[in-house]
C-alpha cells in the first residue's frame, strides 16, 4: 500500500500518514478564522511541517452549514495559498473540495491530492484527477447534501455496511473514469450524515473499510461525535484527549492517513503506534543497555 504523492514516497503498509488542517475559512468549528489571512495560513502550514506532517490540507468552504461560498471565491481562498505554500515547501499538499473546477486549477497550481468531502457529487472531478499524472483522489461517503447537518439518519442493514457499499462503488468510480487504483484512498465519513452512535460504530468496524484495499483516510479531530462521548457540552476546544484515544483506535484498526487539528500531539501518538505494531523501531532503545 504505496501512496505517491508530489514526488514523495508515503509506504501506508508501514506508516500513517498525518494530515494537517488549514483552514481558509472566517468560521471554522475550531479555528475561527484563525489562518483565514493568507500570510496566517501559509505560516500556520509550514509549522504543520516541521511539527511532523506529512502533508497539508488546505480548505477554502466550511464543510459544515454556513454561509453560501460561490467557487469564484474559494478559488481565491485556495489558489494563492498553494502557490504561496508551494513556492517554500515541497511537502504533499491536499485541497479539500467539492468543486471539480477548482480541484483543476489546485492541481495545476500545485496540489497533489483532492480531499472530495461530498461522495463525488460532481463526477468529473475523477476525471480532473486522472487527467493529472501523479495527483490522488480521496473519495468519501457523505450521508446525504454537502454542508448539512445529519437529521435521524438511518442505515439498513447497517451504517457499516451502507458505507463500504457506497465507498467500493465511489472508488470504482473514480477507477472507471481514470484515477489509478493505487491513488484512490477512501474515508468513512464520521459525522457526515451520521449520529454519535453510527461514527463510534464505523470506527469499531474500521477493519471492514480497510478490506476494500484501499488506504483509509480518518477524519476524527474534535469532531461533535467526540464531545458527546464525553458529555452533554464538551466543546471542541476540549476535545484534544478525545481525539487523541480515537485516532491511536482508529490506526490499529486499519486507518492509514488521519486529518488533524494538532498535529505535533498526533505526530507522537501515532509514531507510538506504529512502534508497537512493529512498523518502525523506536528512535533510540539504550534503556538496560548502558
Amino acid at each position: 500500500m504505496v501512496l505517491n504523492l508530489g514526488g514523495r514516497t508515503l509506504d501506508l503498509s508501514r506508516r500513517c500518514a498525518v494530515m494537517a488542517i488549514v483552514n481558509r475559512t472566517p468560521d471554522s468549528f475550531h479555528d475561527h478564522g484563525a489562518t483565514y489571512a493568507l500570510d496566517a495560513a501559509v505560516d500556520y502550514a509550514l509549522a504543520q511541517v516541521d511539527a511532523g506532517a506529512d502533508l497539508i490540507d488546505i480548505g477554502g468552504v466550511k464543510a459544515g452549514p454556513g454561509e453560501e461560498v460561490t467557487a469564484a471565491e474559494e478559488r481565491e481562498r485556495v489558489l494563492p495559498f498553494v502557490e504561496a505554500f508551494r513556492a517554500r515547501s515541497d511537502v504533499p499538499l491536499s485541497v479539500d473540495t467539492f468543486r471539480a473546477d477548482v480541484a483543476a486549477a489546485a492541481l495545476a497550481a500545485g496540489a497533489d491530492l483532492v480531499n472530495d468531502v461530498s461522495g463525488m457529487i460532481e463526477p468529473a472531478i475523477a476525471d480532473v484527477v486522472a487527467a493529472r499524472p501523479g495527483a490522488a483522489l480521496v473519495v468519501m461517503h457523505a450521508g446525504g447534501p454537502v454542508r448539512t447537518r445529519p437529521f435521524r439518519a438511518a442505515y439498513t442493514p447497517d451504517v457499516t455496511a451502507v458505507v463500504v457499499r457506497e465507498l467500493r462503488r465511489l472508488a470504482g468510480m473514480a477507477r472507471d473514469r481514470g484515477v489509478p487504483v493505487a491513488q484512490i484512498i477512501v474515508d468513512p465519513g464520521h459525522d457526515f450524515g451520521k449520529n454519535t452512535i453510527q461514527s463510534l460504530e464505523l470506527t469499531r468496524r474500521l477493519p471492514e473499510l480497510a478490506a476494500l484495499g484501499h488506504p483509509v483516510l480518518v477524519a476524527l479531530s474534535r469532531k461533535d461525535f467526540l464531545g458527546e462521548t464525553l458529555g452533554p457540552r464538551v466543546p471542541p476546544s476540549e476535545r484534544l484527549e478525545a481525539s487523541l484515544a480515537a485516532t491511536v483506535a482508529a490506526v490499529m484498526l486499519g486507518a492509514r492517513m488521519v486529518r488533524v487539528h494538532d498535529t505535533a500531539a498526533t505526530v507522537k501518538a501515532v509514531r507510538t503506534v506504529e512502534a508497537i505494531l512493529g512498523w518502525r523501531p523506536p528512535a533510540i532503545s539504550a534503556r538496560g543497555l548502558e
